[in-house]
């Protein structure tokens, strides 16, 4: 037979089921994949709700006795970071670079549970769940990748030994579903596994990953319903007026991104300055200075800087919040000490507030009232893009939240421009992240081999 003919010959339908149903293991290797899919969605919701009721808790405190968060804050905040360095130092911080690391080539298996288990995905639903009963300006989002990570990665264990999905294909679909369960979004969970998790996904893999996303995708809409975080806005016909506000709002999101951005780099990762040899030597009482700051700040805005800021970002959609004058800028430092101060946390759901309170001023500023929810909207997608550097993931995120497939050109140009300006300014956030941590274990391993090395051999002592 000539070999273009072969190339292109149908398959033998009988013959291909009959190979299919003949790999027992693979089906079992499913059936188990799918079976862990539904778990991290379940997880994930789980996680969802305990954190709403955390939030609610401490609302209902400090509605009781607004003073309670000078004490509450710091003290929970240096309790979470003491933990979390004494017993789980690999649930510090958002989870996504850690997911990173552990999709890395070069980290071994056994390396890979500090960054990536069943038991971390436990402490990080606990602990970040903590910070928000503590009003920390963090969110949930980037936690729920770990998370979903950690729960997926566990099916390595029972898979049978000659199923050929790897764990490199079972971190993709778990962070991924992570995404997809936390904001509702599908589209975002696969968008996100390819800007940020792998740049392609293999054609053996790409089922695994669709499957995971549908199935915790399903979850989360079986317990919360097919709605959208933030409603459906109601957006006018736009015309070449709304040209100008608009341009602010994309300069304004994507160069505050990036400033934002580049200062969580230097603050993470530390330089040599005296601060950051403090937080490096004294974590706790670093935490509890960080915590303090973040119930000073609370009280400077009348609470609306403390939690994730989902009610200030809905609130202001909805075209009727009395935000401070200074929200931005306020809401910019409390979350920037909440995540300086080590304990687990995301900053998505903190991004898309600060982006909200930039198109709101932007329209409070050009007095376009009519239009402000189409601008928070791109205030909300430009610095989630700006921060992150992965437009098309802001993108559906945002379209996914508001509902805003009337604004889908808008929505994405204004995170492309927003991500750009954020590139002139810092490094994508995540992958320096993850570099960070990835050279702080070789340099572990490094000083472990030298350390052997420099130990002398014992030899027996000949008797006399």
């Amino acid at each position: 037979m000539h070999p273009d003919e072969a190339h292109h010959r149908q398959p033998d339908v009988l013959a291909a089921i009959r190979g299919d149903l003949a790999n027992s293991h693979e089906w079992v290797a499913r059936a188990i994949v799918l079976a862990f899919a539904a778990l991290s969605g379940a997880c994930v919701v789980g996680f969802t709700v305990l954190c709403n009721h955390a939030s609610g808790f401490f609302n209902s405190w400090t509605q009781r006795w607004p003073w309670l968060p000078l004490v509450e804050t710091p003290a929970l905040c240096a309790a979470i970071v003491w933990v979390t360095v004494r017993f789980f130092p690999g649930a510090a911080g958002s989870g996504i670079p850690q997911v990173m690391v552990a999709l890395n080539d070069s980290v071994e298996p056994a390396a890979r549970r500090r960054f990536v288990s069943l038991r971390l995905a436990i402490a990080k639903v606990v602990l970040t769940a903590a910070g928000l009963l503590g009003g920390l300006a963090i969110g949930r989002e980037g936690p729920s990748v770990q998370v979903a990570a950690g729960v997926m990665l566990h099916a390595r264990r029972w898979l049978p030994r000659r199923a050929s999905i790897n764990p490199h294909a079972l971190l993709v679909a778990g962070g991924a579903a992570g995404i997809a369960a936390a904001f509702n979004a599908p589209l975002a969970g696969i968008m996100f596994a390819i800007e940020e998790l792998t740049r392609k996904i293999e054609t053996r893999s790409s089922g695994l990953v669709i499957a995971a996303i549908v199935l915790a995708g399903l979850i989360a809409v079986s317990v919360f319903g097919n709605s959208t975080y933030f409603g459906v806005i109601r957006v006018p016909a736009l015309d070449w007026s709304f040209a100008a506000p608009a341009v602010l709002v994309v300069l304004g999101s994507g160069l505050l991104g990036g400033f934002f951005s580049r200062l969580l780099h230097a603050s993470l990762v530390g330089t040599s300055d005296r601060v950051s040899r403090w937080r490096a030597q004294h974590p706790v009482p670093f935490a509890a200075a960080c915590g303090l700051g973040i119930a000073v700040v609370g009280l400077v805005s009348h609470g609306s800087t403390f939690g994730a800021g989902y009610s200030s970002t809905r609130q202001l959609l909805e075209g009727h919040a009395d935000m401070p004058l200074l929200y931005v800028t306020l809401r910019i430092v409390a979350t920037w000490l909440a995540l300086w101060s080590g304990v687990p946390g995301g900053l998505f759901a903190p991004s898309l507030a600060i982006g909200a309170g930039i198109g709101a001023d932007v329209s409070l500023m050009m007095g376009w009232g009519a239009d402000t929810p189409a601008l928070i909207a791109l205030g909300m997608c430009g610095f989630l893009a700006a921060v992150t550097q992965a437009p098309m993931t802001a993108f559906i995120i945002v379209m996914e939240m508001v509902d805003g497939h009337a604004m889908v050109l808008s929505l994405m140009a204004t995170a492309l421009a927003a991500s750009l300006l954020a590139r002139w300014l810092a490094r994508p956030l995540y992958p320096a992240l993850a570099a960070a941590q990835l050279a702080k274990l070789q340099q572990g391993k490094a000083v472990a081999a030298a350390a052997r090395a420099a130990t002398p051999a014992t030899t027996p002592t000949p008797a006399a």
